[in-house]
């Protein structure tokens, strides 16, 4: 078995936070210039470069690339041979309160629902645990902003509907969201399971990197047709027009029942910011 000390937990998750709010990462702005080239409309061209100007901005200066730092998503891969001490999530809430303190980062989290009153550290975080073979611990945080998840939906669809009804629900959802997720966006789509598998498919295939595609036929498939007909309804960044609107779509699926065909949309905005690390 193989111990691993919750301090370290800790002091990982407040350092893959902080670099998650201020660093993009030259892959996701690489991507970034691609769209740009190729858009057709000279203030969606114009907004792309201010984007992507305020994300060099961010790494060079270590500030975070958004006023929204979001609620903080933290999925962990525990080992069957890993052990620890102590109370894993009072470790990562630790780390969750570290960095939004110390980093000065906007502090967005409500004790409740319906009282609103802030919790002045960002926590509690929503964690995601996995249990997977061997003795490994792998840590993936996520500052989700609110604009880009108010946006996103769970729809209980019928088999009947089938991948014609998948699309046209993905359509309409962008359609309406417009300009409030902050677009270019990511799609991530969780197909199956039931009401709360799809919503965490598709929530993990935001995690993804933003240049993977899927393994599985019929949802590379699906990834590939969607991205055109989202950028073919011509809301472009911002949503002030133009045919960049969406920077990938990535589809997670999973086996449901006979009589089911669960599907959620989460909808990720261009401050793409996730972290992993294995200790």
């Amino acid at each position: 078995m193989r111990e691993i000390d919750l301090k370290l937990v800790t002091k990982k998750v407040e350092e893959l936070l902080l670099d998650a709010c201020s660093n993009i990462g030259c892959k996701f702005l690489d991507y970034l210039n691609e769209f740009k080239e190729r858009e057709e409309s000279e203030l969606g061209k114009e907004i792309l470069s201010k984007i992507i100007e305020n994300d060099k901005l961010a790494m060079k200066q270590n500030l975070p690339m958004c006023q929204d730092t979001g609620i903080v998503v933290c999925f962990l891969e525990i080992g069957s041979e890993v052990i620890f001490k102590g109370d894993i999530y009072e470790a990562i809430n630790q780390g969750v309160s570290n960095a939004y303190i110390n980093g000065y980062l906007r502090k967005s989290v409500v004790e409740h629902p319906l009282n609103r009153i802030n919790t002045k550290n960002n926590t509690p975080a929503i964690v995601h645990i996995k249990s997977v073979v061997g003795d490994t611990f792998k840590i993936t945080v996520a500052p989700k902003g609110g604009g880009s998840e108010n946006m996103s939906l769970v729809k209980m669809l019928i088999p009947a509907d089938g991948v014609e009804g998948i699309k046209k629900l993905v359509l309409d959802t962008v359609r309406y969201a417009g300009g409030k997720p902050c677009p270019p966006i990511i799609i991530g789509l969780g197909i199956g399971g039931d009401l709360e598998k799809a919503a965490l498919l598709a929530k993990e295939a935001l995690m993804r990197e933003i240049d993977d595609e899927a393994s599985d036929p019929y949802a590379n498939k699906l990834e590939k047709e969607l991205l055109e007909e989202v950028n073919n309804l011509g809301i472009g960044p911002m949503g002030f027009g133009g045919r960049t609107t969406c920077l990938a779509v990535k589809v997670n699926c999973f086996p449901c029942h006979i009589a089911s065909l669960p599907v959620a949309i989460n909808i990720q905005c261009h401050a793409n910011r996730h972290k992993s690390c294995e200790l």
